[in-house]
């Protein structure tokens, strides 16, 4: 696999940061109100990710204020006097630091602030010199960008290096989230516009305060060629870094909408960028909703960025879980019912969620309510950041006993008599949401018509308190249990369209049905990210649901497309689109888990064979 599609960092991931110490990448930016704060993303290849750890617990954060659009903003994430260091904004500025970027980290320490340095502001970020000399690239409110150097303290030193000729004439907008670095002799100091977007660039051959050193040199992006392209003005990036090929790259944040189809609600979404040269001018490669040649570095067998599945068979909640408040986690216990979630609301409504990440997925979840609490109602969660535009698809227990799907005044709901335990399913097609039950986890029945998730998935007032969409469990009025946590579900349908990555594939409309088929000769390829399979040896076959004029095979492999396991090769025979049911065979044994699943066309000819769908089989 030698390209990607962006976002690399889909669902929310706002402000970024980039590290990069040896072969390794680091990545954090603001958590806003999300807790635990703070989590910090590894790579190896700078298109796949993982959270490592979380920098900042409930517990470590009083100086936090736990409302929507406050919470912990910049996550400067960096490297210097041999430790790792965080550097973040909640009503000044504070450091914790690390031997490892796994933590543990410190409690955290204020930056003390002085007279001629003036107020820290909240999205500043940190600058290394060739020498190893840091400095904190200071932003506060419109007009205030300045640079001072930081001790072996991790405090401020020196003396203040004042840049607010920068944006006194709002030139940059807000000249919001700086961030800079050195190339042959030159510093590059990047301010972004504001949150719509742009970003901007200036240099000059020595950190100085005077205007007349530094260049202006414009805009940093070159013009987007793609027509189709869905993250339009990417900013507030990272310090480009260099790697050992010798180019450059960067990740920078961009809502995602084209034309009336808008994803705002999702959040500022992370996307991968390299940088290009032109007599030490920097651009970044246009934004493209297209494949893009990935960096020349190895992945370490970690997955594309999806929601995560869970069986909650720890004692601890994995890094993968975050909260909408200070005070959910204290409801949610992986140890008073081994195996299960529970969920303890102590007034209102409590929950456990996740980013999404996806247009196209279905969650399951199997719980049990607590009979004794009457008003007690527990199910799959989906909210915007301060949890005024939300989804529930819940079972609960009234009079008449049912289950519902609801967003704002549009309901559905069906009779639910059999009992405390009930199985729930919320799939999502784009902008559709369609809610299911089921007493066994295998046959399922609709809750009425579908909703619409516009009012969730479109831009929200206050861009959503800063953050984007959270999917998950939640419990109000009594307790509920949780058996566990399935998202992507590989037993439900799953849209061709609905990939993550491709190349050499088109979306082709056909019969009001939107199908994916490869445009070249040499076959092509997508891939659908965090698919769960199941438990060991649940998935027997696979269904393809597909067309062809002459007939073909598709082969589908899991987690690589050059060295992953093959574990079908599904014949097409030539007709309309129907099913294509092929038994799966796996050398490693019995298939499990998440996996991120790749359909590779056959070579020779193109636009031969159309596919709808994929869907795994217990039998």
């Amino acid at each position: 696999m030698n390209t990607y599609i962006n976002p690399v960092l889909p669902g929310d991931h706002p402000d970024p940061t980039l590290l990069k110490v040896g072969d390794d990448f680091y990545h954090c930016g603001s958590s806003f109100h999300f807790t635990p704060y703070l989590p910090i993303y590894h790579s190896k290849d700078l298109v796949h990710w993982k959270i490592i750890g979380r920098v900042l617990s409930p517990e470590k954060a009083a100086m936090v204020t736990d409302k929507p659009s406050n919470g912990v903003w910049q996550g400067a994430i960096t490297y210097f006097y041999g430790s790792y260091w965080i550097y973040f904004s909640s009503g000044g500025q504070w450091f914790s630091k690390a031997d490892l970027p796994t933590g543990p980290w410190t409690a955290p320490v204020r930056v003390t602030e002085n007279p001629k340095t003036g107020p820290l502001g909240y999205d500043n970020s940190i600058f290394v010199d060739d020498d190893g000399k840091p400095y904190m690239v200071i932003k506060n409110g419109q007009k205030v960008n300045r640079l001072q150097a930081l001790g072996r303290d991790g405090q401020l030193t020196d003396s203040v290096i004042n840049l607010d000729w920068i944006n006194a004439k709002l030139q940059y907008s807000w000249a919001e989230g700086p961030v800079m670095c050195k190339r042959n002799g030159y510093y590059y100091y990047f301010p972004a516009g504001d949150v719509s977007g742009g970003q901007y660039v200036l240099r000059a051959s020595a950190l100085t305060a005077d205007s007349t050193k530094w260049e202006r040199l414009g805009n940093f992006f070159k013009p987007s060629p793609d027509p189709a392209n869905t993250f339009p003005r990417p900013n507030h990036i990272a310090a480009p870094v260099q790697l050992a090929d010798g180019s450059w790259w960067t990740i920078g944040q961009s809502y995602q909408h084209h034309g009336k189809d808008d994803w705002s609600g999702m959040g500022r979404q992370t996307s991968l960028y390299q940088v290009i040269w032109e007599n030490d001018r920097p651009w970044g490669m246009p934004p493209v909703s297209t494949p893009v040649v990935k960096p020349a570095l190895t992945n370490n067998k970690t997955p594309w960025r999806s929601v995560h599945s869970d069986h909650f068979e720890n004692d601890q909640l994995g890094d993968w879980w975050h909260f909408l408040t200070k005070g959910a986690a204290a409801g949610v216990s992986l140890t008073q019912r081994k195996g299960w979630a529970r969920l303890t609301p102590d007034s209102g409504r409590t929950h456990l969620v996740q980013k999404e990440t996806d247009h196209f997925y279905s969650v399951v979840t199997r719980l049990e309510l607590n009979t004794k609490d009457s008003a007690v109602r527990g199910g799959i969660y989906l909210t915007n950041g301060n949890q005024r535009v939300f989804v529930r698809l819940f079972s609960e227990l009234t009079t008449n006993r049912r289950i519902v799907l609801q967003l704002d005044t549009a309901i559905r709901s069906v009779p639910y008599p059999q009992g405390k335990t009930v199985w729930l399913k919320l799939e999502r097609y784009e902008h559709q949401l369609s809610g299911y039950f089921s007493t066994d986890g295998k046959k399922w029945q609709a809750v009425g018509a579908p909703i619409s998730a516009v009012p969730l998935d479109k831009v929200q007032p206050n861009y959503n308190s800063w953050v984007g969409t959270s999917v998950g469990l939640f419990a109000e009025g009594g307790l509920v249990d949780f058996d566990l946590f399935v998202c992507k579900d590989g037993f439900s349908l799953l849209p061709a369209i609905g990939n993550s990555n491709h190349y050499g594939i088109q979306t082709i409309h056909a019969d009001g049905d939107q199908l994916v088929t490869n445009s070249s000769l040499h076959g092509g390829w997508l891939m659908i990210s965090g698919v769960d399979l199941g438990a060991a040896g649940a998935a027997k076959a696979v269904e393809v649901m597909a067309s062809s004029t002459k007939g073909g095979v598709l082969e589908i492999l899991l987690d690589d497309l050059e060295q992953g396991e093959r574990i079908a090769a599904v014949p097409v025979k030539a007709g309309k689109i129907s099913s294509h049911v092929y038994r799966l065979r796996s050398a490693s044994g019995k298939l499990s888990g998440q996996h991120d699943l790749f359909v590779r066309f056959p070579a020779g000819t193109s636009q031969d064979i159309l596919l709808k769908s994929i869907r795994l089989l217990t039998r």
